[in-house]
């Protein structure tokens, strides 16, 4: 494992991310269609973002892209380190920040929000909109950033990630912070794995496509 310690959001933690397949982005590779005559292919986010990758790859370094930051991501970078404090205050423990962390060949990585001694990890959401809140507030379901947390913890070894959903909006009602500790699913990590060995061949794929051209 490689831990580049650098702020989230910085040059030094872009530049890290280059060319590398990141967590925020396992669960949209793994979503292959379901239908049509390209059945069991790539989504065209997914095929696109192979492709970028694959030029970032064969630039050794990162490439301008027409992503911008929205307001609920600079909301969420604000309020991260608020959220850290009261995830500490409340469970009675230090988190050390982290900034990005890779596997040994540099091919796929995670943003940790923070470690927790030498088995734990943490992941930190502020959101706000009803839609993301309900399955999490009622259900306990964090499906959706599933392959995010179970994709860090194989990256790191963990054995638990602390999913910390921080929303002040709430506090009337006593719902400002939720803490959901999730643990090491080796079985599913196991799939989740295959699935992204597959994926980066698709990159190779485009790297060695586009070294012919």
């Amino acid at each position: 494992m490689i831990i580049v310690n650098c702020e989230q959001g910085t040059k030094e933690w872009l530049e890290a991310r280059a060319g590398c397949i990141t967590a925020s982005m396992f669960k949209d590779v793994r979503n292959t269609l379901k239908s049509g005559k390209n059945k069991g292919g790539y989504s065209k986010k997914a095929d696109d973002y192979a492709f970028h990758l694959a030029c970032e790859r064969i630039a050794g370094e990162l490439l301008d892209d027409d992503q911008f930051v929205t307001w609920q991501m600079k909301r969420g970078n604000d309020l991260e380190p608020d959220a850290r404090l009261a995830h500490e205050t409340s469970m009675g423990i230090l988190v050390e920040q982290c900034g990005f962390v890779m596997t040994d060949d540099g091919k796929f990585g995670a943003s940790l929000d923070g470690l927790i001694d030498k088995t734990g990890s943490s992941e930190y959401k502020c959101f706000t909109a009803p839609s993301s809140i309900k399955p999490i507030l009622l259900d306990k379901d964090l499906s959706s950033i599933t392959d995010q947390m179970q994709g860090g913890m194989w990256i790191t070894g963990k054995a638990y990630c602390d999913f910390v959903l921080y929303c002040p909006q709430l506090k009337k009602i006593g719902h400002e912070l939720t803490i959901i500790t999730v643990y090491r699913d080796n079985e599913y990590i196991e799939g989740l794995e295959s699935d992204l060995l597959k994926f980066d061949k698709h990159v190779e794929n485009y790297v060695e496509l586009l070294g012919n051209k």
